[in-house]
Parts: C-alpha cells; structure tokens; sequence
C-alpha cells in the first residue's frame, strides 16, 4: 500500500480533506499530514474538521512517499507562498507519482509550474491560471492525467475523485 503525503494548513476545505483521507485508509493506504509545524492543529475553514499535523516540512523528503495529496480550500493558496512546499511537489511530477487534487489543490502544481502540458481540473476560479500555466483545462468532475495526476472541481466530486484516485494508487 502507498505512503501518502498529505500537505495541510488552517481552512483547508473540511470534506475534501476528511473524505478522501477515510477513502485511502479504508483502503490500507498510510496518510501522513506535513504542514510548518508538527504537531500543530489545523481546522478547515468550515470549523467541522481539525487535524493534528503529523510531521514538519522541514522533517520530511519526496522519497520517504508514495503519493501526494493536495485538499482544497484555501490551504493551498497558503501553502504555495512557502518555497519548501512547493519544492516539495516538484519531484512527485518529475517521477510520475500519483499526484492527488482536489478544488484549489492544483495552486500549489501552478506555482511549482508542473501544469503545463497536463489535462487537468480545479476550481472554477482557477481555471484560467491552469490554462496560462499550459494545462489543458476540462470542466468535468474528475480528470486522470498520464494515470499519474488526478484532479477534481469541488466537494460534489469527491466521490469521483475518490474512485480514480484509489484506482491510480492501486
């Protein structure tokens, strides 16, 4: 089973964390959050969720995983201003990781500039960034690119999101 990275900061949106989070670990997956600080607690942005941080950015390497994933909300947007996160999720799209995200995750690919010539989805409000990033934006509920990126819109796609993203895990 994949040892899945997790990168995870305060208003993260709480179901597009907690559901495909249950879905990798019913599944036997290991889900390891990263955030700045280890131990921290962050909340998403609805209050329905807080998660205790398991390891420090500065603790952890691209080899020691599997997998990355990405929720939305605005913890990507937040994220992506820290240069060791976005260092961070180079190396998953150089090797061709399954790379997992979700809404607003893929800021945190635009910013790393691991878009362009993807297929790819995100949130309505992100669509055109994708496409000056060279990615070619659909507007559907899930997209697998190069069965390695798999990217969704919003919380009504988590279940589609859930489905391809266990299949490019397996």
């Amino acid at each position: 089973m994949s040892k899945i990275a997790c990168v995870l900061t305060d208003y993260f949106e709480d179901v597009e964390h907690t559901e495909p989070a249950k879905s990798f670990k019913d599944a036997g997956h290991q889900l390891v959050t990263i955030e700045k600080e280890k131990g921290k607690q962050v909340t998403g942005k609805q209050g329905d969720a807080t998660v205790t941080i398991d390891q420090s950015i500065d603790e952890v390497k691209p080899s020691d995983f599997d997998a990355l994933f990405i929720p939305g909300g605005f913890s990507p947007d937040s994220l992506r201003s820290d240069d060791r996160f976005v260092d961070f999720v180079k190396p998953f799209m150089d090797e061709k990781k399954p790379v997992l995200a979700i809404c607003h995750g893929p800021q945190l690919l635009l910013t790393a500039k691991k878009l362009e010539g993807r297929t790819a989805t995100g949130f309505k409000s992100i669509m055109v960034d994708m496409e000056y990033a060279g990615a070619t934006v659909k507007d559907q509920e899930v997209v697998v690119s190069e069965n390695q990126l798999v990217t969704s819109r919003m919380p009504d796609d988590i279940p589609a999101f859930n489905k391809e993203a266990l299949k490019v895990l397996a």
